[in-house]
């Protein structure tokens, strides 16, 4: 889309008429624009212009077709601020909510710029009456759509297309990883240019990660809740342009200035060999429910945009956030598509990771898999061919669908999250650890699906970061002023005696390594794994397990390291090194617990602490805080000649228990005799000179893993 009008520029006068299509403003070339805006049951619209001073100019837009006003518009250069104003009737009890009183957002918006106010001219009803009309005008409030240039020397730009079995992610805030970053100049801390800084580009390929995957980067605005006390939606995911990079991430200027900032961040991190994956939010928008405040899609065609009750003047809420956009009308998901094929073909971002993305699969009530949204993402050439990650479940009923996503989706697996938390502190056995470290076959293996379809992850934005995860054993989420009500109780944490901070040696000692256990449990397995940006380094949110609100140091990352925190580093890196040398720990097909070949080793074999295969009982005592996982070097995948891709074979011990205990290392046919590569009791990353033969008892210490290579 955008290539045509570029080229149009380029090569001669493009016809000075209107058009339907593309949605949006598109620049002409010549300091004019077409204009295009789908409002099905609106009776008329209004383009507003408005210069520097504020003033507004209104043009009418008159021609229309197939429920889409356009019109060209000649003086409409890139710079420009403008909104829109709709006319239609207003019968909020029928699902109708028209009142041109209210500056809407364009839904095809390339940029946003200006602050939300809160102010009752923002609400299209009168105080706390959602059927009365309110008059006031909501331009002073309310943000402008920017008409923007789509120029961009993208010369030189190539997507990194890394394999999924060799993907590391790495989630991160694009102001937290960056705000408080002392080799970050101090005008690019927390923004695009700031990601794409060389520190932090060296801080994250030095860690191993192949994949940043940034927190809503689409335009948002607060919640109205928020500005009522005093916050601020840190997070991001309150979205209101799903075309427009968020204007507050920009060091450049926000009249189009922040596109640009956001497409030389994508570029210079895809020339570090990095990709870019979006977390995305087209579940539902910041307009929220009938009490919410009319910024674009609800003053555009309310009945259409959003899921409505029977009873149309109440909003479907499977988001917990108020509304549920309709992606099941066909311009919706119009939108949607449009949307995500722009971030891919202008922006050359590389993948999106889709909030709440079970809340988009419902048909009608139901979740369907072979609903528009799901089969259109399947046919679309562009789409199909990056990286999709669904977080697997809404609020709604039936909503939780971990396993249940098609092929070509992958997932962020809840259950890997819960099983590792459970078996580490102590609170279960190791029945189900088997499937979690070796891909989940239990949810992926049908359908032609493959390890990487489960993205591994024990802690993300939302929750714990790991540090607390070992630290606090409840929430402590005071700060964000709802009395300690917000966020879940069901941390699945660990205090080892003091719930926050100690100076207990012994405390921290264990805390310590409990971290590294979980890290290197999380790069070993087999499957995608997903670090939350700061755990690397023992990031703490002081037991805040919901810090939407927080945009401060509880979520900012201090980079000011202690000794223990540069030592926590340098293990992230090691264990991560050990995944990207060695293929077994990569595996791109499921184990089938059988020998490679006649005589040989399984490929992949559980031991327990007696040295023997693990029996049907043993996997069935929930008193069990032991396991042997036996990795053979000789992999499924086969080399162009069609041999066996070989590697090291492995023997990784996880051991939760609280007291030491004994393992008898496995003689054939596993090995005569190991290597030890990673010990989280010494925090120790390198490759010990000394063999340790099979038949040998080592001791595990309490709350400790160990990597062993076969050395013969």
């Amino acid at each position: 889309m955008a290539t045509r009008h570029r080229a149009l520029a380029q090569t001669g006068a493009p016809a000075r008429h209107s058009s339907w299509d593309p949605l949006g403003v598109t620049p002409d070339g010549r300091g004019g624009a077409n204009v295009a805006l789908w409002a099905e049951g609106a009776e008329s619209v209004d383009l507003c212009v408005f210069d520097d001073d504020g003033s507004e100019r209104r043009i009418p837009i008159t021609e229309r077709v197939f429920n889409v006003f356009h019109a060209h518009i000649d003086d409409l250069p890139p710079g420009t601020r403008y909104g829109f104003r709709v006319h239609g009737p207003w019968h909020p009890e029928t699902g109708q909510r028209w009142n041109p009183s209210k500056l809407l957002i364009d839904p095809y918006a390339r940029a946003i710029e200006g602050e939300f106010r809160l102010d009752p001219a923002v609400f299209d009803h009168a105080g706390s009456n959602d059927l009365a009309m309110n008059g006031d005008d909501s331009a002073p409030f309310v943000p402008r759509s920017i008409v923007v240039d789509y120029e961009f020397d993208w010369k030189g730009d190539a997507h990194p297309r890394t394999p999924w079995g060799d993907t590391v992610i790495y989630e991160a805030h694009v102001k937290g990883l960056t705000q408080l970053h002392p080799d970050v100049p101090a005008h690019q801390r927390g923004t695009y240019a700031g990601i794409a800084h060389p520190c932090v580009i060296e801080h994250l390929r030095s860690l191993g990660v192949t994949a940043i995957e940034l927190m809503p980067t689409h335009h948002f605005v607060d919640e109205i809740h928020l500005l009522e006390l005093g916050l601020s939606n840190y997070w991001g995911y309150n979205s209101i342009g799903f075309f427009a990079p968020h204007a507050g991430y920009s060091s450049s200027g926000t009249r189009g200035e922040q596109v640009q900032e956001f497409k030389n961040m994508v570029k210079d991190l895809h020339s570090a060999g990095l990709e870019v994956i979006l977390d995305v939010v087209y579940n539902h928008t910041a307009e929220g429910n009938q009490f919410g405040p009319t910024l674009s899609f609800r003053g555009i065609d309310n009945d259409d945009y959003y899921r409505l009750q029977p009873d149309a003047r109440f909003y479907t809420d499977y988001t917990g956030c108020g509304n549920t956009l309709d992606v099941s009308k066909p311009h919706v998901l119009q939108l949607v598509m449009d949307s995500l094929r722009y971030w891919v073909t202008e922006m050359h971002v590389d993948g999106f990771r889709f909030d709440l993305a079970s809340a988009l699969a419902r048909s009608f009530h139901d979740v369907d898999m072979l609903g528009s949204f799901m089969t259109t993402i399947q046919q679309d050439p562009i789409l199909r061919r990056v990286k999709l990650i669904a977080e697997p479940w809404d609020v709604g009923p039936g909503g939780y669908q971990v396993g249940e996503f098609p092929p070509l989706w992958t997932e962020w697996n809840g259950k890997y999250r819960d099983c590792l938390r459970d078996f580490w502190r102590g609170s279960t056995g190791i029945e189900e650890l088997g499937w979690r470290l070796t891909g989940s076959a239990d949810l992926y293996a049908s359908e032609g699906r493959r390890p990487y379809a489960s993205i591994n992850f024990i802690t993300a934005h939302d929750g714990f970061t790991m540090h607390d995860l070992v630290s606090y054993e409840h929430k402590h989420n005071e700060s964000n002023l709802e009395g300690n009500r917000d966020g879940t109780d069901d941390n699945r944490s660990r205090n080892y005696g003091v719930e926050g901070e100690t100076d207990d040696p012994a405390i921290n000692d264990v805390r310590g390594r409990q971290i590294r256990n979980l890290l290197a449990t999380l790069a070993l397995s087999t499957g995608v794994p997903m670090i939350a940006a700061g755990d690397e380094i023992g990031r703490t949110q002081m037991g805040n397990n919901n810090a939407y609100c927080q945009d401060n140091g509880i979520s900012w990352i201090d980079w000011n390291l202690e000794p223990g925190q540069r030592s926590l580093l340098d293990f992230t890196r090691g264990v991560l090194r050990l995944r990207r040398e060695h293929r077994a720990f990569r595996q791109r097909y499921f184990f089938d617990g059988r020998p490679m070949h006649e005589g040989g080793p399984k490929d992949l074999a559980w031991i327990g602490p007696d040295g023997l295969e693990l029996s049907a009982d043993a996997w069935n005592d929930d008193r069990a805080r032991t396991l042997g996982m036996y990795v053979s070097g000789e992999l499924h995948a086969l080399t162009a000649d069609g041999t066996h891709v070989r590697d090291d074979s492995f023997l990784v011990i996880f051991h939760a228990g609280e007291q030491e205990q004994g393992f008898v290392l496995p003689d054939g046919p596993y090995a005569r005799s190991y290597r030890r590569v990673i010990d989280t009791m010494t925090g120790g990353t390198a490759e010990s000179s000394h063999d340790e033969p099979a038949g040998t008892t080592i001791t595990m210490a309490p709350h400790s893993l160990v990597v062993l290579r076969v050395s013969a």
